[in-house]
């Protein structure tokens, strides 16, 4: 069913932040590539096109379409993601994220946080969930639901995109006013986890001095006798955040690209070096490999300074803060769940993306959205956000 939205159906907050951002992220693309004679910025506008038209037309449905379907949608995703190890699946960089179709690439990954957000939202938005006891049949089939795509997304592996939907899934039962004891015992359990991580990081640690390697000759070499379902290069990166010394004491290799991006961000000052200026991409001390995605905040933040920097996280803010106050609008439960959904996904992608180039994360490949160059994400972000506006348009029952 679609609805001819009238004058003041659209919320034009989030549209025309979504552009602004659209258009800085092509910009500072092409800055990141113009010494390199790349083109990706090119391949961007075509993304962004595309994706205004994802946009507009999933606004345009009424949301609530997305109840009866859920399922379908969840099974489609996990169908993507189960695509990966047949032919169609394209290794990169020791990764099985891609799947390759031909005229371009598309990562599941992205599909699977849509069929995870709407799964769970269908599945408390019917149910009644109160106490953690009276809630434990809706809260095994949440567990179900999420467990099967991280799973899928982790032996990729993406771990980055794996530690985007715990957020989203919590925050979901969090509205969802399940007891506070539920949240007590998943604390408790996260805690527990994060001992478990530590010891393993610290063996690690202990496994490179007795044996007198670097992390880059170990590679590869503990993660066969750990049972703790990391890579190498995993544990390096969080290392890296802790002890860098220990683990790159030259800072040549697992951290390099952290500190050069923390160089790039301290250059800027408050009002950068100019559109095209910036000197650490264009030197190549932020390899071009990583510049116009991951760390495409560190170029802009280099050429436009503090104040440009700010202006981003204010649009950004807006987007989300605007997601949220939409959520108190919807017409149901359903709508809620998905705006807040949306919001939490946004919070955790910016929040990761910002943090790894000043060295508050560690790196996880996470992309920033609307900034980051990459079709399949672009293509999400706009997916996510029109399903935001469709909500806001059908906050009322046809009159």
């Amino acid at each position: 069913m679609i609805y001819q939205a009238g004058r003041g159906r659209t919320d034009w907050i989030q549209p025309i932040s979504i552009f602004v951002l659209g258009v800085m992220g092509v910009f500072f693309i092409y800055s990141a590539q113009v010494y390199s004679g790349q083109s990706q910025w090119i391949r961007q506008v075509v993304w962004i096109i595309l994706g205004a038209g994802v946009y507009s037309a999933v606004s345009l449905f009424d949301y609530k379409i997305l109840l009866e379907k859920a399922h379908l949608i969840y099974l489609g995703s996990l169908v993507l993601l189960a695509l990966l190890w047949t032919p169609l699946g394209d290794e990169r960089f020791n990764s099985l994220r891609w799947l390759d179709l031909g005229v371009a690439s598309f990562q599941p990954s992205e599909a699977a946080k849509i069929g995870v957000l709407v799964m769970v939202s269908s599945l408390l938005a019917r149910s009644e969930v109160g106490t953690a006891r009276e809630s434990v049949r809706v809260l095994l089939l949440v567990g179900i639901v999420v467990l099967i795509p991280i799973w899928l997304i982790f032996l990729q592996p993406d771990l980055g995109s794996a530690l985007v939907i715990p957020p989203m899934v919590f925050s979901l039962l969090y509205v969802s006013k399940l007891s506070k004891r539920f949240f007590t015992a998943v604390f408790a359990v996260f805690l527990l986890l994060v001992a478990v991580l530590a010891g393993d990081l610290y063996r690690y640690l202990h496994f490179l001095q007795d044996n007198q390697l670097t992390a880059y000759e170990a590679q590869g070499s503990y993660e066969k006798q750990s049972w703790i379902p990391l890579r190498d290069y995993q544990r390096n990166r969080i290392l890296t955040q802790f002890v860098p010394d220990a683990i790159d004491p030259k800072g040549i290799g697992v951290s390099w690209n952290q500190r050069q991006s923390m160089l790039s961000v301290g250059s800027g000052g408050l009002i950068g070096k100019g559109w095209t200026e910036g000197t650490q991409a264009k030197l190549g001390y932020l390899p071009q490999s990583v510049a116009h995605n991951d760390f495409i905040f560190s170029v802009l933040a280099e050429e436009k300074g503090f104040l440009g920097s700010m202006a981003v996280l204010f649009l950004f803010a807006l987007i989300v803060c605007n997601g949220v106050r939409i959520a108190g609008m919807a017409r149901d439960r359903f709508g809620m769940l998905l705006s807040i959904g949306v919001s939490v996904i946004f919070i955790v992608h910016i929040y990761i993306n910002i943090g790894m180039t000043i060295n508050l994360m560690p790196i996880t490949g996470l992309p920033l959205p609307f900034l980051s160059y990459g079709g399949s994400f672009i293509l999400s972000c706009c997916l996510l956000q029109g399903l935001v506006q469709s909500v806001h348009r059908y906050r009322r029952e046809f009159s």
